[in-house]
């Protein structure tokens, strides 16, 4: 997956998220890598910060990713971005995917 950040008027941590056909010509498939994408930031986002608008742009190995590779990945990506600071990112890394590790 790719993140970019849009700072300026009106930036709010809203999200857009968008697949191509590059992901699957099968539209079904596309929709499914849209909702992992939407959840993954659902998640994230009380843990994020400042005025950002996000784009993710979902890649063909999110269709066979595990959840836990998603929210790593997000989270990765979000750092570098600077959306979360290290004592927020230790704590989301903490909560969810132990959460999930548990439920397994």
């Amino acid at each position: 997956m790719v993140l970019w950040r849009r700072s300026g008027e009106g930036a709010s941590l809203r999200l857009g998220v968008v697949t191509s056909k590059k992901v699957s010509l099968r539209a079904n498939q596309r929709n499914r890598a849209r909702r992992r994408l939407r959840e993954a930031y659902r998640n994230l986002r009380p843990y994020f910060s400042g005025d950002f608008d996000v784009l993710l742009i979902g890649r063909r190995s999110i269709l066979g990713a595990d959840w836990n590779d998603i929210i790593r990945e997000m989270l990765k990506l979000a750092h570098r971005a600077e959306l979360i600071s290290d004592e927020n990112l230790k704590q989301a890394t903490e909560e969810l995917l132990q959460n999930d590790s548990k439920q397994a």
